[in-house]
């Protein structure tokens, strides 16, 4: 079992992708020696779609020293569409659009090779006064001062930490997808392309934006169009025959794409024919393999535990309308290197949590606030909350803005 380094102190870093990795990023600029712990094979690039890049994300990269060029595609309209198609509300709100791809590349590239450690997750973990030791998928055992669980969602981490904390399914669920540009008809391409556009059928939300297209190819005609549809599902019916698949069986928390029924996806686009503006039905047919995302809250009550820390989505995972997800990552990492930089390490993780905990509690709660009209079920209080954010003024001034963190 490899012993933390007689001169540096040493974290271990369970989960590879866009938290792990700011983490991992922000440790090593403070002199500790970083290994990053993916549990999945393959390499991560190509997953996820379409993001938002918050401010935050862009000043971030700058700090690690990362070249922040070509982030994205830059956007500055928003319009709502109406079920007939005309333009109902249009604002300028500036902002960059990136897909998940390549802000991961970024990091990744950045981050030693034989530091990553693919196909290896997390078995369990234990503390001792000076130390914690995790042993891996493969059996072995490493010593190390810090753990961080940075593995998302699912996290094995969270889950020894605290076994009765699980995600808590929203009441809705996102049809997403990524189209290549040169699939959008000419006339579609010019009224959609270049804007973040909304069209709000009745208790639901489509809305697609620009990204860079695959291998980060920023060049019109290469580039992919984001889409996102949420709609109400209830849980113990329509959710649990959405995660079913054409063998019978149900799957927890997600379905893989492939596995989704043919069935699901004519009734997803035979609803589009009745619900949304026309320039969205032709988006809607050009959807060959949409993925199914039910939407989840996951508010945990702590991050630090002794010489373990929880970060991002193992931490909280608020609803995507905030679209504070990277940006979340961004400041979790940030935090949690600035507050073990220069003190002992369980001292450190105490602050750190003192700091992180209300920002994600926040984010919570706006993002409930944004989503509430959407939810199959509401109680009177998400019934009052959806009165007052679910109109076209505050969908089109409130998706994806972070303002109400500087309040």
């Amino acid at each position: 079992m490899p012993p933390p380094s007689a001169n540096r102190r040493r974290a271990l870093i369970i989960g590879g992708s866009m938290s792990g990795l700011f983490a991992a990023l922000q440790l090593r600029r403070r002199g500790f020696e970083v290994d990053v712990y993916e549990r999945v094979e393959s390499e991560l690039a190509g997953r996820g779609a379409g993001i938002v890049a918050q401010p935050i994300v862009a000043q971030t990269l700058r700090g690690l020293g990362l070249d922040v060029a070509d982030l994205g595609v830059d956007m500055t309209t928003r319009k709502i569409l109406d079920a007939a198609g005309g333009v109902v509300c249009e604002i300028e709100c500036p902002q960059t659009l990136t897909a998940w791809e390549r802000l991961y590349r970024i990091l990744r590239d950045a981050f030693p090779a034989d530091r990553y450690h693919r196909g290896m997750g997390l078995k369990s973990f234990e503390q001792t006064g000076g130390s914690v030791v995790a042993e891996l998928s493969d059996g072995s055992r490493v010593e190390a001062d810090l753990l961080v669980g940075a593995d998302g969602i699912r996290s094995t981490v969270r889950q020894q930490l605290l076994p009765d904390l699980s995600p808590l399914y929203a009441g809705y669920v996102a049809w997403r997808a990524l189209i290549p540009e040169r699939a959008l008809p000419p006339e579609i391409h010019r009224q959609l392309f270049a804007y973040m556009v909304f069209c709000l059928p009745r208790g639901e939300q489509f809305l697609g934006y620009p990204v860079a297209g695959p291998d980060n190819d920023l060049r019109p005609g290469y580039r992919r169009y984001n889409v996102v549809w949420y709609r109400p599902a209830e849980e113990s019916t329509e959710l649990q025959s959405l995660l079913t698949d054409e063998r019978g069986v149900t799957h927890a928390i997600s379905i893989p794409p492939p596995l989704i029924r043919r069935q699901a996806i004519a009734e997803m686009r035979a609803a589009a024919e009745r619900l949304v503006a026309p320039q969205f039905r032709e988006i809607v047919k050009l959807m060959d393999e949409p993925i199914l995302q039910p939407i989840y809250d996951l508010e945990t009550p702590r991050m630090a535990f002794g010489r373990v820390a929880i970060i991002g989505d193992a931490a909280f995972v608020a609803r995507p309308h905030v679209a504070a997800g990277v940006s979340k990552a961004a400041d979790d990492a940030a935090a949690l290197a600035d507050a073990v930089a220069s003190d002992a390490i369980e001292p450190a993780l105490l602050r750190f949590e003192a700091q992180r905990l209300p920002v994600g509690r926040r984010i919570i709660e706006r993002a409930r606030h944004l989503g509430a009209y959407l939810q199959a079920t509401k109680t009177l209080e998400e019934q009052a909350r959806s009165e007052r954010h679910s109109n076209a003024e505050s969908v089109i001034s409130e998706t994806a803005v972070l303002d109400f963190l500087e309040a």
